[in-house]
């Protein structure tokens, strides 16, 4: 994990939106494709079945691999993409 990314929410971050839980037929497009969170938004990805690797394209050529249960914290404005394959099932919670 690079330097200095958050493995936990920040303290008093709390919930306003929920998406999901998507599949392969229902999975949002957008998460395919490069994208950052608002600034001040914070990300809860939750892989609740199957595999899937979070790209995160901030310079570190980091990808983790999920295997599910996995949760991610994903901080507010570094670009990332979603790569799935196979049977998953994904749901997203957005923290301010």
């Amino acid at each position: 994990m690079a330097a200095g990314r958050a493995k936990v929410l920040p303290d008093g971050a709390a919930p306003y939106r929920s998406l999901g839980p998507f599949g392969p037929a229902d999975l949002p497009t957008g998460l395919l494709r490069t994208h950052r969170l608002a600034e001040g938004v914070w990300g809860l990805l939750r892989l609740q079945a199957g595999r899937a690797v979070f790209v995160w394209e901030d310079g570190s050529g980091e990808r983790e691999e999920l295997a599910a249960p996995a949760e991610l914290v994903v901080p507010p404005q570094v670009p990332h993409h979603l790569e799935v394959e196979g049977d998953f099932r994904i749901a997203l919670t957005f923290h301010r």
